[in-house]
């Protein structure tokens, strides 16, 4: 989660690195640092809270060293503060560490450098790392010694080090946490994310597990933490700085809620064949053989991501009449899943690095399943480590509560249904999904300019404590969504339930001071939610529907009404999700809240 970059070349590091960790800090905020290795000595300075109050400590500061490392924290090991920040130092002051990841080992690690007389300075599980390198370390080849130290580590970890004795070179090593190198002219980058060095080049390495690299100002080598030569392709990004830029919006959030005509188009483009009502999906071709011999399917995700699964669920099992089950990534491989013959996996997740997700694919693929991603990040671990797969190119998704990568999955789940259905369903069918799929990007533009009606709205709610979304059927995982929209930005507590389930037991919770948000488009549910609409005005709940334009009936009970246009069952959530989204952002900024950084939350999740 934490975001790391380091930078050796001919240019001062100390305003490359600022640059780069202003462009993470959506990966973490409790308290940001930096090291230079400038005239022989190891410059750190680092500060609890966001970048901002680091760079207050660094005005006036002058620091021509041209070697650095920088970290933007999200705490796992001990309190959000400046002693635990990042990045660590040996007791020598010579060698200084960043770190992502967490070392499940650390206490043996750490009681035993206590019994051969080191002494902590921190809470953390990353000071126990510099102290065991320190241990190795001769003074001349810090990669030797950081490759004996993670020998000895237990757990997940992206690592960058520098040493004030071997000015100009970064080593980084990676173990489930991500780290990708950037190639410059007579300069070198290493980071958790591109986006911190995309400024700087496009043309990047990504590492695999156990891999590492020691950059010079003019060199990238790159071998196995057991010594072995790796070569590495070298490969281009191709999205532009300015995605990354709030571009006039006022948060990240907005501007990607706003995207989502494009990027629902981006999803489709080039994949849908009118004429035999087809899909096409490239990185599925070369498991057309198991997916023909299809008899079950696992979809496995977390979050946001594991609503799009089931969402997922809904249409292919509708559309494809194959069984789906959609797992909790961080559950599958805790207890002994059952994968069959004709069992194939999905892996569903934005960043492509979640760790839960990566490890739940993994356990799939051991256990003899055919394994499938879908992600936003080209490159990303579960693209380069899954037996193919589609990308949804959503662009880079900053906002850590997740909009637009959610409907962009929700729409390449839609083709998948009708690749996967065109086996059972004709070629008319087939068309008419088509025509409605392509109408969608429309279709969403028309909700978001009721943008300043949702404001109004919000503005009734915005004090709030708690609110119940109510969905049937496809729309059930979109009341799950849009709870976890509220909860995440404005930490107003929600909740999402199928709707007849509010008959067993939420329904206590409703009186005159619950506001109830329900998902009632017509449907094949309809007549049946109208009737809880009913169960929850006749216990004085607020009521916020969903519905249809022209929609007289589920609208007559209704406190407040946010219309959508009509389209097929199945792609209703695409359309009904749209105003969760906006009504949470303003009931957020009705509150004050920090709408792209909400606290505890990191944009993706690479610790267990």
């Amino acid at each position: 989660m934490c975001g790391i970059i380091g930078y050796v070349g001919g240019s001062q590091a100390l305003p490359i690195l600022l640059e780069g960790l202003k462009r993470l800090e959506y990966r973490g905020y409790d308290s940001a640092g930096v090291a230079v290795v400038d005239d022989g000595d190891l410059r750190i300075k680092k500060r609890e809270g966001k970048i901002a109050e680091l760079e207050k400590t660094l005005i006036g500061e002058k620091c021509p060293g041209t070697t650095g490392i920088a970290h933007t924290r999200w705490a796992t090991h001990g309190q959000p503060n400046t002693v635990n920040a990042h990045p660590h130092i040996d007791g020598t002051n010579t060698i200084a560490v960043i770190h992502n990841g967490i070392i499940e080992n650390y206490r043996s690690i750490k009681t035993r450098l206590q019994n051969e007389g080191r002494e902590f300075k921190t809470e953390t599980d990353t000071e126990v790392i510099v102290y065991l390198v320190e241990y190795f370390y001769d003074g001349k080849n810090l990669e030797d010694a950081v490759q004996k130290a993670v020998s000895q580590l237990e757990g997940t970890y992206g690592l960058v080090f520098i040493s004030k004795k071997e000015p100009g070179k970064l080593v980084g090593v990676r173990n489930g946490s991500p780290l990708v190198v950037g190639i410059g002219d007579g300069e070198n980058f290493l980071a958790s994310d591109v986006s911190a060095i995309l400024k700087h080049t496009r043309q990047v390495i990504y590492l695999d597990d156990k891999e590492m690299v020691i950059l010079t100002t003019d060199d990238c080598k790159t071998m196995t933490v057991e010594n072995e030569v790796v070569t590495k392709e070298i490969e281009e990004v191709h999205w532009d700085l300015e995605a990354i830029e709030k571009g006039g919006y006022p948060h990240f959030m907005l501007k990607e809620i706003f995207e989502q005509p494009e990027t629902i188009r981006n999803a489709l483009r080039g994949r849908m064949v009118y004429d035999t009502g087809e899909a096409h999906l490239g990185g599925l071709a070369d498991s057309e053989p198991d997916l023909r011999d299809l008899k079950r399917l696992v979809i496995l995700a977390c979050g946001t991501s594991w609503h799009a699964g089931l969402i997922g669920e809904y249409m292919i099992e509708e559309k494809a009449r194959v069984p789906v089950e959609v797992e909790y990534a961080s559950e599958f491989r805790y207890r002994n899943p059952i994968i069959d013959r004709g069992t194939v996996t999905f892996a569903i997740s934005q960043s492509g690095e979640t760790i839960d997700t990566l490890e739940a694919m993994r356990e799939a693929k051991r256990k003899g399943s055919r394994v499938l991603g879908i992600c936003n990040v080209v490159g990303s671990t579960i693209a380069r480590e899954s037996d193919g797969g589609v990308y949804i190119h959503a662009g880079p998704e900053i906002g850590v509560a997740s909009t637009k990568a959610f409907t962009s999955q929700i729409t390449v789940l839609t083709l998948i249904a009708l690749l996967l259905g065109r086996r059972v369903m004709s070629k008319t069918q087939g068309r008419r999904i088509i025509e409605s799929v392509q109408r969608i990007p429309a279709q969403v533009k028309e909700i978001l300019d009721k943008n300043d009606q949702i404001y109004e709205i919000a503005k009734a709610y915005c004090n709030d404590s708690n609110f119940l979304y109510l969905g049937r059927g496809a729309n059930f995982p979109v009341a799950l969504e849009g709870a976890l929209k509220l909860k995440e930005i404005s930490y107003v507590h929600a909740e999402g339930y199928p709707a007849a389930e509010m008959k067993h037991g939420p329904i206590a919770l409703i009186d005159k001071n619950m506001p109830v948000v329900v998902i009632c488009p017509k449907d094949n549910a309809y007549n049946k939610i109208l009737g809880n609409i009913s169960e929850v005005k006749a216990r004085k709940g607020r009521l916020i529907v969903i519905a249809n334009e022209g929609d007289t009936e589920a609208t007559a009970q209704a406190d407040h009404v946010i219309t959508i246009p009509k389209t097929l069952d199945m792609l209703y959530p695409i359309l009904s999700v749209i105003p969760l989204q906006l009504l949470a952002y303003h009931i957020a900024v009705l509150r004050g809240c920090d709408i792209d950084q909400p606290r505890n939350l990191a944009k993706s999740v690479t610790v267990e």
